[in-house]
């Protein structure tokens, strides 16, 4: 099935999420989360505001912010710029570029160590972690300044594939978490 055209698979992949999309599903995988031992001994979590049919991140934050566990949003910016900044609650967080809710810049940023779990989007992703974004690179730039920060992916099941066209500068993700299972990534 693997088509070159990341545009015409975004489309695909969109679709298919917005139809397999379920409440069931994303309590499934915030419950394996919640249970992982890397973000269980995390000093920050760098959470993305999920919106549309991306896996839902709302409950995750709440039991987050309810242990005070530093919990960190972006908040993207010019030339795919995107910084991380500490919230403790979600009404810290305002409709921002692309209709995403994010952070206020004067918010405090996480100090970014090699115990941080960065908890990534994205529309489908590869058995060893590879990764189809939305397009806007902003993810792969960050990632690609910290590679030291843990890196899990939230997905759908039927969003793991086993073929991507994915570039020399996609950033790879170290484990994916579904509904139905935890996965350590090859390298």
């Amino acid at each position: 099935m693997i088509n070159n055209d990341k545009k015409l698979l975004r489309r695909y992949f969109s679709d298919i999420r917005q139809n397999i999309r379920s409440e069931a599903a994303d309590h499934a995988i915030t419950m394996r989360i919640l249970a992982d031992k890397n973000v269980n001994e995390a000093d920050n979590i760098l959470l993305y505001a999920s919106f549309g049919s991306e896996v839902d991140t709302w409950e995750l934050a709440e039991e987050f912010l309810s242990r005070n566990m530093n919990v960190a949003f972006p908040k993207c910016g010019k030339n795919r710029v995107m910084t991380f900044h500490i919230v403790t609650n979600s009404e810290q967080l305002k409709s921002g570029m692309y209709g995403i809710r994010e952070p206020a810049i004067c918010l405090p940023r996480p100090d970014l160590t090699n115990r941080t779990v960065c908890i990534v989007p994205g529309l489908a992703f590869t058995r060893n972690g590879g990764r189809l974004g939305y397009g806007g690179g902003y993810y792969d730039m960050f990632l690609t300044a910290n590679p030291h920060i843990y890196t899990i992916a939230v997905s759908y099941e039927k969003l793991v594939v086993e073929d991507l066209p994915l570039a020399e500068h996609d950033i790879k993700v170290k484990k994916i978490i579904t509904e139905e299972r935890t996965a350590l990534c090859d390298e």
